[in-house]
């Protein structure tokens, strides 16, 4: 089975096999497309998100959502092509989504925090960052990101107490 990564580059099995069996079924019953005439949706917006064509990406994107609704991979990559994009408010909109129908999605935690970051929402972050490390993502799939996080909540734990000691020495 091919895995692919969601937004913190870990892979989530579970969720591309709810993916990929609920395909599989679609197809069974009404026919699907050969292998050969069937364009991956999902790989292409990779491709061209790579290549810095975000707003075609997002078009692969959206028709890879059409053939499985709902797929919390290829929405974290909307919300994560949103971010390229600078469309912060459709980012977290579609991270939040994504957490409110798949609660431990790490990549959504991951992502989401780093908009929360940037908007000023420090406790709010923590609070996702926490939760992406809590999730126990794979050093091996996500070790930078998890390094990343790691640093980050540190830093903003290590400005929290230095404020407090700050301000209990004024």
């Amino acid at each position: 089975m091919h895995r692919r990564p969601n937004a913190a580059g870990t892979n989530s099995t579970a969720c591309q096999g709810q993916r990929l069996s609920s395909m599989t079924i679609w197809n069974k019953i009404f026919g699907g497309t050969s292998g050969a005439e069937r364009v991956d949706y999902y790989e292409e917006g990779l491709a061209l998100s790579q290549e810095g064509k975000f707003h075609e990406a997002l078009t692969s994107f959206r028709l890879a959502l059409k053939e499985s609704p709902g797929d919390p991979i290829v929405l974290q990559q909307i919300a994560i092509t949103y971010t390229r994009m600078g469309m912060d408010g459709d980012a977290t909109k579609t991270y939040r989504h994504v957490l409110y129908r798949y609660p431990q999605a790490p990549g959504a935690h991951y992502g989401l925090a780093f908009i929360l970051l940037r908007q000023g929402d420090r406790e709010e972050a923590i609070e996702h960052l926490e939760a992406f490390l809590a999730g126990e993502p794979s050093e091996e799939d996500a070790g930078e990101h998890i390094a990343h996080a790691r640093a980050t909540l540190q830093e903003l734990r290590g400005d929290g107490e230095d404020r407090e000691d700050a301000q209990e020495d004024a």
